[in-house]
């Protein structure tokens, strides 16, 4: 399928899941323009070395934060993507590496928003602290949308301000002493949520990895999918499918092999299934899907990609009752007192915006916002594959994995911006198995994206 089909057929792709197989989406008229000028801010400011200490105070500083390398990536991009500007203050930027989201969400979830929040006016609709895990229609909502027949039930989920704030409580549970495996590469709040927590050893520059921390290889030659006959046991196994950034997703049978290897070491997985309703194909979109997970693995989730929530901001966590620590003791009631003390509960008016995403309506307007986000996949897709390139991911996932062999990372993502101002995120921030690759974003105006494209064009033809 051309580029030019794409912008004119009215059909999505591929349904992007299970729910919304049966459904016909239709792309919305195009009514965004490419902005003259484009002009963002980085909230993560280092302090200049030179800057003359007048006072400090006797609290020694987190040994731990200390071990972090740089600032964290996004913010680093961003720092970059400023620079740029400062630079070519004229330049009609593009930004297609942070995976945030840009197209509106849908009104009737907007308006169940409004209808909460216009409510809080009144003494009949006012609320204060709901519960901590969350209000019960959602959670049982959720039960009933994604974890149909799996055995999961309302009392096994906690709603939260998002998938990644669960997984950093999550590590408040594990505490200092476990041991981690990450998928390389890797979403870098894994990494770096484990090292602030005292998981880890120090960084070690020679092969870019920190010490303590068991990187799982997941390459385009292993299917994105770690040989575990190969991987040292440890107490939690993160692991994201679809993968971000590669954009990979496990099968039945590897996440059964997963499942298998967390039972035989007594281990914990974190299973991280932000991205599950942009499968095409008919891989799990919960690790609940394999027999035997319930004891043995934690599910994060989020309505940030799956709805346009990224700054509305709401996710949930789900731990079975069956899952246990080697005491015997509950990980769910252990969660449960880390989000009692830490937490006090998504925000009702977010919460009732989740309830209408999860209504039938709701779902079908979900479903044509992540087919028009799937369509700009295959629009990068066919642009680098045209050029001569390996791309990966795309299909499951609204990230691309372009592949640049014996280049660094940083190098390609700062030619890219300097001869076409895009911004894409280098690989390498992902991980040492990130080098040589680039993730470009599928979460931009469809007018952008294709303006982007035929910059690619332009520099790679």
């Amino acid at each position: 399928m051309s580029v030019s089909q794409h912008l004119t057929t009215p059909s999505i792709y591929s349904s992007s899941s299970a729910f919304f197989a049966n459904s016909n989406f239709h792309v919305r008229p195009q009514r965004i323009s490419l902005p003259g000028k484009s002009i963002a801010t980085c909230k993560c400011v280092a302090v200049p070395q030179e800057e003359i200490i007048a006072y400090k105070t006797n609290v020694s500083r987190n040994a731990n934060i200390a071990k972090l390398q740089a600032g964290y990536l996004f913010p680093e991009v961003a720092r970059r993507k400023v620079a740029h500007l400062q630079k070519y203050p004229e330049a009609q930027i593009i930004s297609l590496g942070i995976g945030d989201t840009t197209e509106p969400i849908p009104e009737l979830i907007t308006n169940a928003m409004q209808k909460k929040s216009q409510a809080l006016s009144t003494y009949e609709g006012y609320s204060g602290y709901g519960a901590e895990q969350g209000e019960k229609p959602l959670r049982t909502a959720i039960a009933s949308t994604f974890y149909k027949d799996l055995g999961i039930e309302e009392g096994d989920i906690f709603v939260s301000d998002g998938a990644k704030c669960d997984i950093s409580r999550l590590q408040i549970v594990f505490g200092s002493s476990v041991t981690m495996a990450v998928q390389d590469p890797s979403y870098p709040a894994y990494v770096d949520s484990s090292v602030i927590m005292g998981q880890t050893g120090q960084f070690q520059k020679d092969v870019e990895k920190f010490a303590r921390i068991e990187y799982m290889s997941c390459t385009p030659d292993n299917g994105f999918f770690p040989d575990l006959s190969k991987v040292s046991r440890t107490d939690i196994i993160v692991f994201c499918s679809p993968n971000n950034p590669t954009g990979a997703s496990a099968t039945r049978e590897q996440l059964t092999q997963l499942v298998k290897f967390a039972k035989d070491n007594g281990s914990i997985i974190v299973y991280d299934s932000a991205y599950a309703m942009y499968m095409s194909d008919d891989n799990p979109r919960s690790i609940f899907e394999i027999p035997g997970a319930k004891e043995v693995a934690i599910e994060t989730s989020s309505f940030s990609k799956l709805a346009g929530f990224t700054g509305v901001r709401l996710g949930w966590t789900v731990i079975s009752k069956e899952l246990r620590f080697s005491d015997g003791s509950s990980v769910a009631k252990d969660f449960n007192r880390i989000v009692c003390t830490c937490f006090n509960g998504a925000s009702n008016i977010s919460q009732a915006g989740g309830l209408a995403c999860l209504s039938q309506d709701g779902i079908k307007a979900m479903g044509e916002v992540i087919g028009y986000y799937k369509e700009n996949t295959e629009i990068i897709m066919e642009t680098f594959s045209s050029l001569g390139f390996k791309v990966y991911g795309g299909k499951n996932a609204p990230y691309v994995w372009v592949h640049f062999p014996g280049r660094s990372s940083w190098d390609v993502f700062s030619e890219i911006l300097e001869k076409t101002h895009v911004v894409t995120t280098p690989g390498s921030g992902f991980g040492p198995g990130g080098e040589g690759f680039v993730r470009i974003s599928a979460f931009g105006h469809r007018a952008n994206v294709v303006e982007a494209c035929r910059r690619f064009r332009e520099l790679y033809k």
